[in-house]
């Protein structure tokens, strides 16, 4: 039976000081070092970060795909390091939903839009009512129904990506994730695509990360959080604002995050503009902490 979260572990997503590492040929790579994330129920989040950071093996890991070589990591109350391999398929198939950022990855290419959908459902032996029920339901929310008896080949790039949204939902997931769904799409076939994303999760409550170096696309979430060297780093919360005019403008405030030990990641911008390096000078205020360029004299240094 699959282990329940601890009471406490109040999140859709709860990592607590993960770890991967990869060896080869005597060389390692640390992917994730001690990376902590939760993401509460319902939540559409984007996940930012450059090439390495580590995002694409923590959505592998939330994905069922790759395991943690230490820490944990819970999704909707399942321990995700100690699944068996059933488990792990069951997980596969019920809790999670996976969209690449390749089309022709997500979908069948002899099958229909219809035909992509159903099958997950019966994979899952759900009642052929209901399986055409749902697949109808998903078509129609996600605005492809035109595309119910298209194969991929007849699909637009944008129509293909909805379709496997759809897919990707079919069987209920708990969890959504999309691994740069708009990658290979132009802006306006994007923003399309990330409209449905957001229909899905407004309509049907499910919680998603969104894997993304698309401005356009993080900067529409409530949400934004960007990985450095295999840790969270910082994050962006964005809130709406409505002045006595009735204008409702958009508000966005950096955050950078402090781990367990107490650590924190400066951005690399404003340390580099501002000339931090190796160390910082420190000075407790009433209200904050001030954090301020190395200023000692060089005779301290040594």
């Amino acid at each position: 039976m699959t282990e329940l979260a601890p009471t406490g572990a109040d999140g859709m997503i709860v990592c607590d000081r993960l770890v991967r590492i990869y060896s080869g040929e005597g060389i390692e790579v640390q992917a994730l070092q001690g990376l902590d994330l939760l993401i509460a129920e319902g939540e559409l989040t984007a996940l930012i970060g450059a090439a390495g950071s580590g995002k694409s093996t923590l959505v592998n890991i939330l994905a069922g795909l790759d395991t943690p070589t230490a820490g944990t990591v819970w999704v909707a109350g399942r321990n995700l390091g100690a699944m068996g391999d059933r488990e792990r398929l069951a997980y596969r198939r019920g809790v999670v939903g996976f969209i690449w950022q390749q089309t022709s990855r997500n979908l069948l290419p002899y099958m229909t839009a219809r035909q992509n959908v159903l099958l997950p459902m019966r994979l899952s032996s759900v009642g052929r009512r209901e399986r055409g029920r749902r697949a109808g339901f998903l078509l129609d929310t996600l605005g492809i129904t035109h595309c119910a008896d298209r194969t991929p080949d007849r699909m637009s790039g944008g129509e293909q990506q909805r379709a496997a949204i759809a897919t990707a939902l079919a069987n209920q997931p708990k969890l959504l994730l999309a691994d740069e769904p708009t990658g290979e799409l132009d802006s306006a076939t994007a923003q399309d695509v990330f409209a449905a994303l957001q229909t899905a999760n407004a309509e049907l409550g499910v919680t998603m990360l969104v894997v993304t170096h698309d401005p356009a696309v993080s900067s529409q979430v409530r949400r934004t959080i960007a990985i450095r060297d295999g840790k969270t780093s910082s994050e962006t919360i964005r809130h709406a604002a409505t002045d006595e005019r009735g204008t409702t403008t958009l508000h966005a405030r950096e955050y950078s995050t402090l781990d367990r030990a107490g650590r924190v990641q400066l951005p690399r911008e404003m340390t580099r503009r501002l000339g931090m390096r190796n160390r910082v000078e420190l000075a407790e205020e009433s209200d904050h902490i001030g954090v301020w360029p190395d200023q000692a004299p060089d005779r301290e240094r040594d």
